[in-house]
């Protein structure tokens, strides 16, 4: 009898969470799934946003903070703090192409604010995101809680499914990534773009340097990225698409020397990487909805465009997703206003940025990546397009306006209810 009293306030907390519900529901605690967090929490919606892990240290994501969003935090006045965590500066793109160094974009003609892209580990920026969003009373975050389903009535999604009690909510917005769970329950069909590669990331120690000399090298049949994360290398070393067991079986001696051969700034340190499991296979995807919503669902984020590597912009485009739909449905969710009619809106808005994006992505797979990693032993040599960026100064400032801003970027226009706590407690009165 005394075990069963025990267990009853267990089996109340449980009822509590299955009973639990909510304005808005964001699945998924990436770039996207914070950032909506932030806005929608900001207008005075009340919002939960469930994160599958317990924190955010994952390596291997995107860390590649543009312009676009350098600029969006400025507009919300949190610019300053965000840059207060750690990062580096990178104010050109470079490659090294066939052996010469090229410059390919410029970016320090934009506005000293943002005139850089910020290299900033994701985990960085996504726990900062977080704090923020805490400061208002109408955001809860939920970690070690996944989503495995939707909740629906009729044809409307009222929900999500979570093994710790499901959570009803007036909308949902399905933020979990590439391999979303939620899009599939919805029955959204796909727009499969095509990738002919997919990456091997691993990393290798390095001194520190007083710039931050991430490149990328194009060498024959090879592609690898050099990211510069201070003391260590980021790698991503890039083949044809379905070879991953091919290059493992070549033997991981093989796989140090190709890596030596084609980044010598890291040859002498490829002795790291001491076993397969230090490299994390990543399977490229582009890929897009071609739709966003059902009644009660809004997809954004890589969930609903899943993006190549290329470029870099994967969570900055994600994260003009988020703003994009505040900026249509915060202000009418804290009104109380049912925003069903409104949630095409959001890709409608977005889509030419989307597509614009992924039309380079997918030019550049086929007319550069595609080629050099078919022609393993040809000379490799920069096409003229390239060569013309590191000619002319000038036109360095093209490819920095596409990948720094895109495509009609977003501004936050979202209200602010003024809800905003102060982010340390006052001291106790003397």
């Amino acid at each position: 009898m005394d075990g069963h009293i025990a267990f009853m306030p267990q089996i109340a907390r449980l009822s509590a969470m299955a009973a639990q519900e909510t304005d808005l529901c964001i699945v998924g605690g990436g770039p996207a799934g914070m950032m909506a967090g932030l806005l929608f929490a900001r207008a005075g919606v009340q919002t939960v946003v469930l994160e599958k892990h317990a924190d955010f240290l994952r390596d291997f994501r995107g860390d590649t903070v543009h312009p676009s969003t350098l600029r969006l935090f400025s507009e919300l006045g949190l610019l300053d703090r965000l840059l207060a965590r750690p990062h580096d500066k990178v104010h050109d793109v470079t490659g090294l192409i066939g052996g010469q160094s090229l410059e390919l974009a410029d970016l320090s003609h934009f506005d000293p604010r943002w005139n850089f892209i910020a290299m900033m580990p994701q985990w960085e920026f996504l726990d900062f995101v977080a704090d923020e969003a805490r400061l208002y009373p109408s955001f809860t975050l939920r970690m070690r809680t996944e989503a495995n389903d939707l909740l629906w009535s009729g044809d409307r999604v009222v929900g999500v499914e979570c093994a710790t009690g499901d959570i009803r909510a007036k909308l949902v917005i399905a933020a979990d990534g590439r391999r979303s769970i939620l899009r599939g329950k919805a029955g959204l069909p796909v727009e499969d773009l095509g990738a002919p590669m997919d990456v091997f990331w691993f990393r290798i120690p390095k001194e520190r340097t007083p710039g931050n000399d991430t490149t990328g090298i194009f060498d024959s049949g090879r592609i690898i990225a050099m990211i510069d994360r201070g003391d260590y290398w980021q790698c991503a070393y890039v083949f044809t698409k379905g070879e991953a067991d091919a290059v493992r079986a070549r033997g991981l001696d093989a796989f140090r020397a190709d890596v030596a051969r084609v980044a010598p700034m890291a040859a002498a340190n490829v002795g790291a990487i001491q076993s397969w499991d230090d490299v994390k296979l990543l399977t490229v995807a582009l890929d897009r909805l071609t739709t966003w919503d059902a009644p009660g669902l809004l997809v954004i984020g890589d969930a609903a465009h899943a993006m190549s590597p290329i470029g870099g912009v994967g969570i900055n485009v994600a994260i003009q997703d988020a703003v994009a739909a505040a900026n249509i449905l915060a202000g009418p969710m804290a009104e109380g206003r049912d925003v069903t009619p409104l949630l095409r809106m959001v890709e409608r808005r977005r889509r030419l940025a989307v597509r614009a994006i992924q039309g380079f992505q997918k030019m550049a797979q086929r007319r550069i990546i595609g080629r050099l990693l078919a022609n393993p032993t040809g000379p490799v040599k920069p096409i003229l397009a390239i060569r013309l960026l590191d000619r002319f100064p000038i036109l360095r400032r093209l490819p920095a306006a596409f990948l720094g801003f895109g495509i009609r970027a977003e501004h936050v226009r979202s209200p602010d209810a003024g809800l905003r706590q102060p982010p340390f407690p006052s001291p106790p009165p003397d």
